[in-house]
């Protein structure tokens, strides 16, 4: 069905749907440009019972802000306790239908149909994605009403279903941003801003108040136990309020009472998250004024919101790192062209120990590196001239491959590295690279750890953990306990996959504040590089361009920066919309510091 309205286009579906016999798909909506609005249909008068689950269905793929259209095919009583937000369920085509012939077809009052599908993820009442799989089967009843004589539906299933191409032209992924508990960032005395909250919220259905109703309602169930929202406890916008910045880029948000009497450092903080979440949806957003009452609580800027918090994708780093042919730990500013790479300060740049892989801080002070036979982790500085000391951690693995991995340093100067000893197997940290390594528990992880790296934010960690043969990426949480003075309690929690696709996992990196960049392959499939949200959802960005033989990848929380691997061509390099180009032939284990 098509019409036009406003001099926009509308469109919807145009399954059919049986009621009687085979199996038979209602086929999601062919992906359309993003722009394009789609608004639903109503029921028709006398409208079949097929038609109205099929307009049903199409009306949940449309643009209708609280889904109005798509209750007019439900009963008065349906539409009241139906809950459309309770959750999106995503398959990988639009649901099936096949009508059920029970439920009293035989005297013409009522019909049944089951919706069946191959489920591809579920988005629930926070907004958050998660991956899921097997089979959809849920049950839609029709009635008809007594008085006038039209078929309704009278039962249905809470939430919504849609097909994969639907749910992709119908939601976007954006980033909220809140901070990590009781703690500071290690360059400063600010609070650390995180973006480790990706949530899902519908394109074109008032994007802007959405995202700040998602933030206000705070972090995810996964996230909450390591963050803090500076938005008192029960703040909300004003009734009605509809957000839209004026001619000058500025955002009033007006909030309830509970805000009112926050001081201005506290507002500030709230403006700071505010701004960093708005700016994953839109550019046109220069200063937030925040109001309670009528009255303005605060007012800040753009640029004033990387002074009030910390934050990865803002922090951009003096330096690209990595190993030169002779095994020294060498160096060659960030965001220049330049080929020409120079040895680091300090005694790991003299080469009088060959390295294997390096991990630099994220202050760029202190630099760490395991020997090239695996067994020992190395740290010094890159701001004096100092003789090697000896190695933090030593691995007893009897084998390179069973020693330890590549190491991370964390934003609070910590380093971090898995020891693969099968004998001994550990993730260990080592508080300001040095002293005794503090063994961290990771409960529920099924696998040996291959690979560890740090996210910016200090509260998440990505983990590439290896089980009968195959690797995959694991997101967990950090969680951190421990009277001040006293060495931490360290636990990464609730692990979940961040590439269900992928059976190998090569290497992977950090590529933004809730993305990375994974070098991989599906089970019987060629090499293959992507970029995976933390939440195991694919971005809207195009996968970086193919290369062979990648061995190790390397990527910046600054987006702006170059894209680094280590391949077969050497060390290789990639800015945005442009080719791999060769920095050094000789050369390996690039990192960008973290």
């Amino acid at each position: 069905m098509a019409y036009a309205a406003g001099g926009t286009l509308l469109l919807a579906g145009c399954a059919s749907m049986p009621d009687h016999g085979d199996l038979r798909g209602v086929e999601s909506t062919p992906r359309q440009d993003t722009q394009v609005r789609v608004f639903a249909v109503p029921p028709s008068e006398d409208a079949a019972p097929p038609d109205i689950v099929q307009g049903f269905l199409e009306a949940l793929t449309s643009d209708d802000p609280h889904y109005e259209t798509a209750k007019l095919y439900l009963t008065t009583d349906a539409a009241r306790d139906w809950e459309p937000e309770a959750s999106t369920t995503v398959l990988a085509d639009g649901p099936a239908t096949t009508a059920d012939l029970a439920g009293g077809r035989d005297d013409g009052t009522a019909y049944s149909f089951t919706l069946t599908g191959t489920r591809i993820a579920l988005v629930d009442g926070q907004h958050s994605y998660t991956p899921v799989d097997g089979d959809y089967a849920r049950q839609v009843h029709l009635a008809k009403d007594s008085k006038t004589g039209q078929w309704r539906i009278d039962r249905l299933p809470q939430g919504v279903v849609m097909g994969q191409s639907d749910f992709q032209r119908n939601y976007t992924s954006v980033n909220k941003y809140y901070f990590a508990s009781d703690t500071v960032a290690a360059t400063g005395a600010q609070p650390a801003a995180v973006a480790a909250d990706p949530v899902f919220i519908r394109r074109r259905v008032d994007a802007m108040t959405q995202m700040v109703q998602s933030l206000l309602a705070g972090p995810t169930t996964w996230l909450d136990p390591v963050v803090r929202s500076s938005f008192p406890s029960g703040t909300e916008l004003e009734k009605d309020a509809t957000l839209t910045p004026d001619d000058q880029n500025k955002l009033t948000v007006p909030l309830n009472d509970k805000a009112a009497g926050v001081s201005t450092a506290k507002c500030e903080e709230m403006a700071a998250q505010l701004l960093f979440t708005l700016g994953t949806i839109t550019p046109t957003v220069d200063r937030v004024e925040l109001q309670s009452g009528g009255r303005q609580l605060c007012s800040l800027a753009e640029d004033g919101a990387d002074a009030v918090a910390a934050r990865g994708s803002a922090e951009a780093p003096e330096y690209l790192y990595f190993l030169d042919g002779d095994h020294r730990l060498v160096r060659i500013p960030s965001g220049s062209k330049t080929t020409t790479a120079e040895p680091v300060p300090g005694a790991l740049g003299e080469g009088s120990r060959e390295l294997r892989s390096v991990a630099v801080s994220r202050d760029e002070d202190t630099a760490a590196g395991v020997g090239s036979d695996g067994k020992g982790l190395y740290v010094g500085s890159l701001t004096a001239q100092e003789p090697l000391a000896e190695p933090v951690v030593v691995s007893q693995g009897r084998t390179e491959n069973d020693r330890l991995t590549a190491p991370s340093w964390d934003i609070y100067g910590d380093l971090w590295v898995a020891d693969r000893d099968p004998a001994n197997p550990r993730l260990l940290l080592l508080q300001d690279g040095e002293g005794d390594p503090i063994p961290v528990a990771t409960p529920g992880l099924d696998g040996r750890i291959e690979s560890v790296r740090v996210a910016a934010d200090g509260v998440r960690v990505a983990l590439v953990v290896e089980k009968d043969g195959e690797q995959s990426l694991v997101i967990g949480r950090i969680e951190r306990e421990g009277a001040a003075g006293q060495p931490p309690s360290v636990t990464v929690r609730e692990m979940r996959s961040a590439t269900p696709q992928l059976s190998q996992i090569t290497t992977m990196s950090w590529a933004g504040d809730s993305r990375l960049v994974v070098v991989g392959r599906e089970q019987d499939g060629v090499q293959q590089m992507s970029y995976v949200q933390v939440d195991g959802s694919t971005p809207e960005v195009a996968a970086p361009d193919a290369l062979s033989g990648v061995e190790d990848i390397a990527a910046s929380e600054d987006e702006r920066l170059p894209l680094v691997a280590f391949s077969e061509d050497g060390i290789v390099r990639m800015a945005s919309g442009a080719q791999w180009q060769k920095v050094v032939k000789e050369g390996s284990s690039p990192v960008y510091p973290g």
